[in-house]
């Protein structure tokens, strides 16, 4: 990421600290992040905007939270609902709890340290409203290794696989809840696959394009279960004009304009 905009970047080396702490203008959020690890980029802030918002009072858990920066966008973007990040890697987890805590959010925002496929010992089935994930988009094995500690791991599977991740989320979903998923376009076959084994029904697909002219580089999905209805797949969402700018959809889903430096 970078710019001074939609998110404003400095490092941060207290006490020998690899960090930048960036800024979200339009939320109103500060996170931290590791310098040289895995970083989030455009994708969080589609899916926290595609997904639908939840009643207030309302509970929301984000599989996979990276940094927690979904959490935290959907703790602002329903302010009276809860919401908890899971995330597998320790050093992680205490980074979305240390982000919990600069934002003012630990009130409404929990972390919980475990691994996808362990939490029907943490929940019972059927809490949550909403459940979201940007899980890895590529399969174990493939795919090019990053040689940055902490990447490969966010992009590629390990422990769990995008089925257990689906497992996971209509297990924690409640009926007539909603889960949301971004995901490579490479993945949609096996996504739809598992969907339909878990009896998940897909109610809403969207392509994600960087321009009008190349393929699709990310999709979005919103599913649910005990729910049958045709599927509405939306127009596709392309993030930059001919001139490379972002377009004036992004600009509205980011709440910002194109005098801004960009991210990605």
């Amino acid at each position: 990421m970078r710019g001074s905009c939609v998110a404003k970047r400095c490092e941060w080396r207290r006490r020998g600290e690899n960090l930048t702490l960036d800024d979200l203008k339009l939320f109103g959020l500060q996170l931290f992040q590791p310098l040289h690890g895995y970083r989030y980029s455009l994708d969080p802030l589609l899916l926290a905007r595609f997904c639908a918002t939840v009643k207030p009072g309302g509970s929301i858990v984000d599989l996979g939270a990276g940094c927690g920066v979904i959490s935290l966008l959907l703790a602002r973007i329903n302010p009276a609902a809860s919401v908890v990040a899971v995330e597998n890697n320790p050093d992680m987890a205490a980074l979305v709890e240390r982000n919990i805590r600069h934002n003012d959010l630990a009130g409404r925002v929990s972390v919980l340290a475990a691994d996808v496929i362990n939490l029907r010992g943490s929940y019972p089935v059927s809490t949550f409203d909403l459940v979201v994930s940007n899980p890895p988009f590529r399969a174990a094995g493939s795919g090019r290794i990053s040689p940055r500690a902490g990447r490969d791991s966010a992009r590629h599977e390990t422990t769990a696989g995008l089925d257990d991740f689906l497992a996971a989320a209509k297990y924690l979903v409640k009926p007539g809840g909603k889960i949301c998923f971004i995901q490579h376009p490479s993945r949609l076959t096996d996504f739809i696959t598992h969907a339909r084994e878990l009896k998940l029904a897909l109610h809403r697909l969207r392509m994600v394009h960087d321009s009008v002219a190349a393929p699709a580089t990310m999709f979005l999905a919103e599913m649910a279960k005990g729910s049958r209805r045709s599927v509405e797949v939306e127009k596709p969402l392309i993030l930059r004009d001919e001139r490379g700018n972002y377009t004036e959809e992004v600009m509205e889903i980011l709440g910002v304009n194109n005098q801004c430096t960009q991210i990605g």
